[in-house]
């Protein structure tokens, strides 16, 4: 029965516009009329935004009738028994007449034209200025944010339902303050409307009760003008009141918070500003003909308020830091609880035994500055980020060993010995001590296992013995090395686009997706990575793809060209001491190889065709030349014709996956070269 209630309220203020009512009604609908005021008021400072109070120019409107067909109920009170004293328009204009007046009529006059011109001029024009110029701004953006709500829409920021919802609070807010532009002027006609209505009830009242009711002029004018001025204090209150709410409404603008939260906060927040101003009241507390005690009050106010906001701020803030710690520890531990986080797999996991992980994990700030450190490396070696590593301690591991995972799947493992040093040897001199010969991890290389006791005299010899956690982290990084195609994702490549300068975001805006796909970008990448080529010279990457791109399209074959185009990188990476050492293949092989390329009618490569017996034979004498080599401890590539490249690269790298071949167009051009030996 709200709306029938509601429409009810409206009739009867329509109409006391009409029928003449009692005087005792007279005095509910004025109380009323403050009350509301003041809820109105109260509701105005503790709103947090001016759009959740979007009814108030209804509610100004209704205000606004209200206190009119009071006004003009009074008057004819007034008007028709105010010749029977003060009390004939009720109690309520009686009380305002005599207590805020004073019993003087020329003091309520005074106060009731302060009132109005406070009201019309100050309060309710500046809420005017206000709403008209947040009216037209909020107009003028809207096509901007209706722009931004589409593209936060477009680019998965927002769902449906919360596009729906801000584009409904900007309806709302645009028509908002567009009703208070217009609604700021019930109060200033209201404002006018009361100087009319005094101003009759004084000259017609007069009138009439000189001419009808036979009193003398001065006892009318006394009368008449107490019950004027009187009811026009008890309408230009309220309409006082209601215009500061509609003042504070619309000054708020874009400040969440209740107004003791925008204007105290605010002006709280600074303390240098209050301590400066208590100084100012000091020196006015002492300046002379000047009254000490309020200003000086003021100061010590003011100073121990600017004393205790920064300390109240602080411990707002640290409870707010603890709340949202405390929150996120919350959140981690349900995601840790949950289903789906079981499915989630660390791209690179080190799993570690229990009793391995007293030594590997002992020092956790240690492992992780040295794990850090490490990927630093890899980020400055081969030009993109690697995965954060994952450490965990594995039941399913045996205690002394270690398994290094990719995506859930372990690639490589290690027994270690618990108390014992790792010693290097490389088929070399042994240290003459006791210890039990193996091969380390990460190379494959002769090693010895040695007790701790045994370290400094080893050293002594000129070994250097490594602890578990370098072995570990050693054969680690040469595990990452080995799987670098694994870890550049696409997540990755888009990084790693957004990192490039304007010029070549627009290159690549010209060559994706329209002649290469992102995807085989990030297939040209990952193939450079497995013959663990750098691909921190990115922008030489994509210059050389665009080259090639409009006239190949398979993925090798741009890789092949990008490698021509990199020579100069590549050879200085392979280069030790600034010289280049490769090992050719005979003629006897490269005719083998050369003769196996079989080709099309436009002389491109199409298939691999070579005896598999003749694969073996060139396996077995490869490796035993390579070998040979590679014990004595030099750096070096194999150089092949640039067709046969990737077919040789693809038999040396299943025995040694480390060891670079090159072709013949990937020697840069003055790069110092030292024949080690042929393959033949």
């Amino acid at each position: 029965m709200r709306d029938v209630g509601f429409a009810g309220g409206v009739i009867a203020i329509l109409a006391i516009l009409f029928l003449p009512i009692p005087t005792f009604l007279i005095d509910i609908g004025l109380a009323l009329s403050i009350a509301f005021s003041v809820l109105i008021l109260m509701v105005a400072l503790w709103i947090q935004k001016p759009l959740e109070f979007s009814s108030f120019p209804t509610i100004l409107l209704i205000a606004t009738l209200m206190r009119l067909s009071l006004s003009v109920a009074t008057t004819r009170l007034i008007l028709a028994d105010g010749n029977e004293g003060v009390s004939a328009a009720g109690h309520v204009i009686q009380g305002f007449s005599q207590f805020v007046m004073g019993g003087d009529f020329v003091i309520g006059i005074v106060v009731f034209l302060i009132l109005v011109t406070v009201n019309f001029l100050v309060i309710t024009k500046g809420a005017t200025r206000i709403a008209e110029v947040g009216a037209r701004f909020t107009l003028d953006a809207i096509p901007g944010k209706q722009m931004a709500i589409d593209a936060d829409l477009s680019a998965g920021l927002i769902d449906d339902k919360e596009a729906q919802a801000r584009r409904r609070e900007l309806e709302e807010e645009s028509s908002f303050f567009g009703s208070m532009d217009g609604a700021s002027k019930f109060v200033r006609g209201e404002a006018i409307a009361s100087l009319i209505t005094i101003v009759v009830n004084i000259f017609g009242g007069i009138v009439i009760a000189t001419t009808r009711h036979g009193m003398p002029l001065a006892e009318a004018a006394d009368v008449f003008t107490r019950l004027s001025v009187g009811d026009g204090l008890v309408s230009q209150i309220p309409a006082l009141i209601v215009s500061l709410a509609a003042g504070l409404l619309v000054s708020k603008g874009g400040t969440r918070g209740t107004a003791e939260q925008a204007v105290l906060g605010q002006l709280g927040a600074y303390p240098k500003a209050l301590f400066v101003a208590a100084g100012m009241m000091a020196i006015f507390a002492v300046m002379p003909g000047l009254p000490m005690l309020p200003f000086l009050v003021l100061s010590a106010i003011m100073a121990f308020v600017g004393y205790t906001v920064p300390k109240q701020l602080a411990a707002k803030e640290a409870a707010e830091a603890e709340q949202a710690k405390a929150e996120e520890e919350e959140r981690q531990r349900e995601v840790k609880e949950s289903v789906k986080e079981s499915l989630k797999v660390a791209e690179i996991e080190l799993a570690v035994g229990k009793q391995l992980a007293t030594t590997v994990l002992r020092n956790p700030q240690e492992l992780a500055q040295r794990v850090n450190k490490m990927r630093r490396k890899f980020a400055t070696q081969y030009g993109f980020v690697i995965p954060e590593i994952k450490i965990t301690e594995s039941l399913s591991v045996p205690t002394k060993s270690y398994q290094i995972k990719f995506h859930g799947t372990a690639v490589a493992s290690h027994q270690l010995r618990i108390g014992e040093l790792l010693v290097v040897t490389g088929g070399g001199h042994k240290p003459d001590v006791p210890g039990e010969e193996v091969r380390e991890p990460a190379f494959g290389m002769e090693a010895m296992w040695v007790t701790d006791a045994f370290a400094t005299e080893v050293r002594r010899e000129g070994f250097s013995p490594v602890d578990n956690l370098s072995v570990v982290l050693t054969h680690m990084a040469e595990v990452i090395r080995n799987n670098l195609p694994q870890l550049l994702s696409y997540k990755d490549l888009r990084a790693l686009l957004d990192r490039l300068d304007p010029e070549y975001k627009r290159l690549i805006d010209d060559i994706c997706p329209a002649q290469i796909s992102y995807s085989g970008l990030q297939a040209v990448l990952k193939l450079l990575l497995a013959e663990r080529v750098s691909i921190r010279n990115l922008h030489l990457i994509l210059e050389a793809i665009a080259e090639i791109v409009p006239h190949v399209r398979r993925t090798e074959q741009v890789v092949e060209h990008v490698r021509m185009r990199m020579a100069q990188q590549i050879c200085g990476d392979l280069s030790d001491g600034g010289e280049l050492n490769v090992l050719r293949l005979g003629n006897h092989w490269d005719l083998t190889f050369h003769q196996a390329l079989k080709r099309d009618s436009k002389g491109e490569v199409i298939e691999f065709d070579v005896d598999p017996r003749l694969v073996e034979q060139f396996g077995t004498q490869a490796s035993e030349v390579i070998r040979r080599h590679l014990s004595e401890g030099k750096a070096f590539a194999i150089v092949t014709a640039p067709d046969a490249r990737p077919y040789v690269r693809m038999i040396v790298e299943r025995m040694f996956p480390a060891l670079p071949v090159l072709s013949h167009v990937e020697i840069a051009r003055g790069a110092e070269i030292k024949l080690l030996g042929t393959i033949s």
